[in-house]
Order: structure tokens, then sequence, then C-alpha cells
């Protein structure tokens, strides 16, 4: 058995520099824009309800060398019906190739600038449209239209500096619905929606880095407020590779805390494959050496009680075994956690011959139900299988199967090469599975209907005086500010920090509780129902303007706020002028305690802690809005240990 890494929780700085791991991103963003990209239909209207479907079959195109792109060509193995979902109220006939692209939407450009400004890029001086193929069908033109804004840039992260290759300005694609044997049904309510994608160079070299280095990206657009969030806004991909291996492009990260366990079990893979291949070649199988060949089994299996088998065969469908010479024990090795080789070949299987009921493959190392030994006899003979080899049954439509006969040769083929170049699925569990192989240059070419755009040094200065400081500038000074680590980022992340700062400059009120009511009691009343959105800057203004005179009210103000909101108080001025005159003086504070304390000396705790504890509700029942709670405290602890006995 070949030996695997470390457990996640186990693993190192240092054991993952000894694995040469290496990591980038891809990060796309849905902006905030009323119009998709390049027609006039509206953004963001979410909805699976549709008036009509339409059907469509993908086929590959030369690029201008004449060439094909590997990841168009397996598409088109697949031979999939790709069906979409259309609602006259988000789609119209442009998105469907019908009529030409409109000019692109100047409102998603000016953001797509303005983004490539606060993280440094350098921006282009023309914006050039390309066609970048998409035979999964997930566009129906079969290619999506993008652009690039910037190049060059970087963003600060522990005091160094992460490079951005580039960032593109592209549409969005249709949302996948299901995905069974030859049909694929999209919906296509975000098609065509303004998308940006930052690229970052390799640079992380851990996976928590690379969550981390995700975590500056999100926040630092969305502080620019022209971004959309919630579940889908936006989508990681995640670029990973080791020291003898390849580049892997992980799609469709939805969540940012998966990103480590993904970035751990693709290093992971690679690992294990190398060392496979290693194994393979001691063996004396290289790429060249390498044999396989298939046969028909269906004869021999045709009463067999393997249920996936015998299911496949009363429909009349088709079962065939491939020889693997010389891979005894290869199929079993482990590549991810809960994972075995097998399942690359299953993957591969599922995704190009659209052998989409599983189990779709069983191999002669499988440890769970199988077909007899009896039966397995037979099919080695029949195939003239050694000892050292290794088997794999496939079964299903016939040309299915004989597309997966192939597909599994060549995945088998591929590892005594090591790595194979592919896009992988992230998956819920942390791992990831086989999507398509990743594309190359082959794919993009340029687009013919839309001539360039000059970007003008008038547009550059308008867009410049609305960039935002960058999150790591905004971080240093609120920490600085000595506000709350919880709160740091969540502040500089938001277009509300400039009203934060405002605030903080203009009165003598502590940051930290600006920053609590803005950013944690704003969000409990929003959360309670109350209608946080007519809270105006004069509201703020005002009340801190009291709050500087009488910092007692800091601690009143929930309750003030709670009651204007609900509409009990439709004066907020004229209830925080009735509270602030009646205030209790710290004269009275001795007094208040000591009576506080007589009405309660059936209750009294025995520790002066908790005497402590239990009178300082009580006591603040009477003095909140008046004295500061941190007074209060310190006089009643004062009281208690200087009178605790007679007490």
């Amino acid at each position: 058995m070949i030996p695997l890494l470390k457990s996640f929780e186990d693993m190192t700085e240092k054991d993952y520099a000894e694995l040469g791991l290496k990591a980038g991103l891809e990060i796309h963003q849905q902006l905030l824009t009323e119009k998709k990209l390049f027609c006039r239909c509206p953004a963001g209207l979410y909805n699976l309800e549709y008036d009509a479907e339409i059907l469509r079959h993908m086929r590959p195109t030369l690029s201008e060398l004449g060439e094909y792109d590997g990841t168009a060509l397996m598409e088109f193995k697949t031979k999939k019906n790709i069906i979409y979902r259309i609602n006259h109220e988000t789609v119209c006939t442009y998105e469907m190739d019908d009529t030409p692209p409109f000019e692109i939407n100047p409102h998603a450009l000016d953001i797509a600038l303005k983004m490539a400004m606060l993280l440094n890029y350098k921006l282009v001086s023309e914006i050039h449209i390309a066609r970048k193929q998409y035979l999964d069908g997930s566009i129906p033109t079969g290619f999506q239209r993008t652009t690039i804004v910037g190049i060059d840039g970087w963003l600060s992260y522990r005091n160094r500096k992460i490079g951005l290759i580039q960032l593109g300005l592209e549409e969005d694609a249709c949302r996948e619905i299901s995905d069974i044997g030859h049909e694929r049904i999209y919906i296509t309510d975000r098609l065509g929606m303004p998308l940006t994608e930052v690229v970052t160079e390799p640079a992380m070299r851990t996976p928590q880095e690379v969550a981390e280095v995700a975590n500056i990206i999100r926040w630092s657009v969305r502080s620019m407020g022209n971004v959309r969030t919630g579940i889908g806004a936006a989508r990681q991909d995640v670029n990973v590779s080791i020291a003898g291996g390849t580049r892997i492009e992980i799609k469709g990260v939805s969540r940012i805390p998966m990103i480590p366990l993904l970035v751990y079990n693709e290093a992971q893979r690679q690992y294990s494959l190398l060392r496979i291949r290693a194994e393979l070649h001691r063996r004396g199988i290289t790429e060249k050496t390498f044999e396989a060949h298939s046969v028909d089994v269906s004869h021999i299996l045709s009463k067999t009680s393997y249920e996936p088998i015998a299911s496949a065969l009363k429909n009349n469908e088709v079962a065939h075994c491939v020889n693997l010479k010389g891979f005894l024990g290869i199929l079993s090795q482990p590549t991810q956690i809960g994972k075995v080789f097998s399942k690359e070949i299953s993957d591969r299987a599922r995704v190009v011959a659209c052998l989409t009921r599983l189990p779709n493959i069983l191999t002669s190392e499988s440890k769970e139900e199988t077909v007899t030994s009896f039966s397995w006899n037979k099919i080695r003979k029949a195939i003239n299988a050694g000892d050292q080899d290794s088997l794999i049954l496939v079964w299903g439509d016939q040309k299915d199967v004989k597309v997966a006969i192939q597909e599994i040769i060549i995945r088998a083929k591929e590892t005594t090469q090591g790595v194979p170049s592919e896009t992988r699925q992230a998956l819920s569990d942390g791992t990831n599975g086989f999507e398509r192989i990743l594309p190359g240059a082959d794919r993009m070419y340029p687009d013919t209907d839309l001539p360039p755009l000059e970007i003008t040094d008038d547009r550059i200065e308008r867009i410049r005086k609305s960039v935002p400081e960058s999150l790591w500038d905004r971080e240093k000074k609120y920490r600085d500010m000595g506000i709350p680590e919880h709160l740091i980022t969540r502040i500089a992340c938001t277009p509300r920090a400039i009203l934060f700062e405002n605030l903080a400059n203009k009165f003598s009120v502590p940051p930290t509780w600006i920053a609590i009511y803005l950013f944690e009691k704003q969000v409990a009343w929003r959360r309670d129902g109350l209608p946080v959105k007519q809270l105006t800057t004069k509201n703020w203004e005002m009340f801190f303007s009291y709050a500087s005179q009488q910092p007692a009210l800091l601690e009143l103000g929930d309750d003030l706020f709670r009651s204007f909101l609900d509409g009990s108080d439709i004066d907020l001025e004229k209830r925080i002028l009735e509270v602030v005159p009646a205030r209790i003086q710290l004269d009275d504070l001795t007094g208040l305690i000591r009576e506080t304390i007589h009405d309660q000396a059936d209750a009294i705790p025995k520790t002066p802690e908790k005497k402590c504890r239990f009178f300082m509700g009580l006591v603040m029942k009477k003095c909140r809005g008046h004295i500061l709670g941190r007074v209060v405290n310190h006089k009643l602890w004062q009281y208690i240990q200087k009178n605790g006995e007679k007490e």
C-alpha cells in the first residue's frame, strides 16, 4: 500500500513546503447592475418558472489556427441533449444567439474598472471582446463573451504582496438544474449577468492561505458597494499543484471555508498519483509499454445475481470487461479521503460516457458486493488475464459502453504519466471529482460583432474618485483606533465604513460604541424585523451628538432606537431630550446601591464576586442611560468590599 500524507489536522507549513504546494484563485463576482452585460434584459431576477424550453446540441468549432480545443472535443463525445428553460422576463433573442449583442453595459464596465483600481491593476487602454468556447451547454451560444480590463495587480497579505494576473469582465452562465444520462437541463435566469473574474498568481503555499486570500478579495470588492451578495453571487475556482504534479482547477467552490480541505485533498490526490506512477514504472509499465484491451462478457454474466449488471442485461444492455495489464493493486490505492483510484475511472465513465447510474463500474479489487468468484474466473479466462492484471467491468447502452471503454483505457494510461491536467468539481465533503479535461488557449478567439472600446482618461478620473480605501489600510486604521477585532473586517468591507469614520471624527464618542451601534445593534434590529433602512445619517449624528455630552446615553440607545423603529416613539430627538435631563447624579449612586442591597436582603449571595454580579443588573435598571456601566460596577464593588460583613 502506497503511504498517504499526514491527516489534514496534522499537516504543517513545513509539510506543505516539502510537498511543493502552490495554489492560486479565480474569484468570480456578480456585479450589481440593473441590466445584463450585452443585452438590456433585467439582471438579478431569479426564477425557476419558465415559459418555454429550447433543445440544442453542441458542436466544436475550429480556432483561428485551425485546431479544436480538447475540452470541446471531450464535451462533444458526451452527445448531450441540452435543454434550456427560458422565462420571457429575463431572456431575449440575444442569449439564444438569434440577434447580435448590444454594446457592453457601461455601468458594468465602470464597476469593473473601479474594482481594478481598488486591487492595484494596470488598466487596459482599450476593451477587446473575445469569445471563449463552452460546449458543456452552460451558455446557449456555445461561447462566452469576455474581456480583460486590468493586468498585473496586487493585494496585501501578511506583509507580502500577492500578485493578481488579470481582471476579466464576462457574462455569467446558466444554472444547471439536472444532468442525467444524455440530458442536461439549465435555467437561464442568471445568464448574461455581468461577472468579474479576479485571477491570482499561484502564490499561496498552504490551504489556509488560499482561504485567507479569498476572503481578502471577497471583502475588498464588497467594500465598493457595487457587487451582489448571497448564495451564488460569488464563486471560487482553486488552482492547485505540487512538485512533480500539474495545475488542477477545482471549480464551483461555493463557500470559502471549504477551500482548505479541498486544497489538502487535491494535494493528497496528486501525491498519490505520483507514487502510483512510480510504482508502475518500477513494474516496467510506462506510456510506451502500457497494455489494455476489452471483451464483451454479457454472455458470461447473463445469470449473475449482482443487481446493477443483472438489471442492465435484462434491459438489453451489454457488459464489457477491460483488462489493465500489470495493474494489480493499483485500482484500490487511496487517492483522497474515502476514495481510491478506481473512482477516477468511474468519474470518467460517468461524465464522458454518460453512465450516470451508480455504481457504473466494478473492479476485480473491489471489497464490496461483487460478482461470484466463479464468474470472475470465467471472465479472466475469456480476456486472457494474468495474476498481475486488474479487471474492470462496465455495463450500459452499447454506444455508451464503447465510449466508456475508451475513457477507461485513456485514464489508466495517463496514470503512467502522473497527474493529468483536469478541471475537477468541488464536492461537499471536501473531495473533488472529474469534470472535464483542462481547456487550452484554442478555446479563445476574437469576437467580430463588437468593436474595440477606448477607456478614456476622463472616464478613469471620474471612476477613481469613488474608489474606496483598500481593505488592508482600513483594517490597520481601525485596529489603531481600538475597534474590537471581530468588527474590524466587518466595517472595512462595507461602504458604510465612510459613515462610521465621519461619525468617529465628528463626535467625542469612543469609536467602539459607534461601531457597535452601526454594525452589531443595527444587525440585531434588522433580524428582529425592525425597519432599519429608515435610519438616516441625521438620526445617527443627533444621537451621537447628545451622547458626546452624556456618555451614559450610549447604554440606553438600544431601547431608544427600538422604540423609534417600531413606531412607539415617532420623534427620536424628543425622546432623547426626555431622558437626558432626568439623569441620576454620580453623588446619588452610593445611596441607590445601599437601597437596592437592602431591598434584596433575603437573596444576597455569599461571595463578593457573586454579590457584585447579582446586584449589578438590579442597579443598572435604575442607572442605565444616566451613569456608565463601568462606573456603576466600580462603585458597587467598592461598596461590597467595604460593607460586605455588615450586609
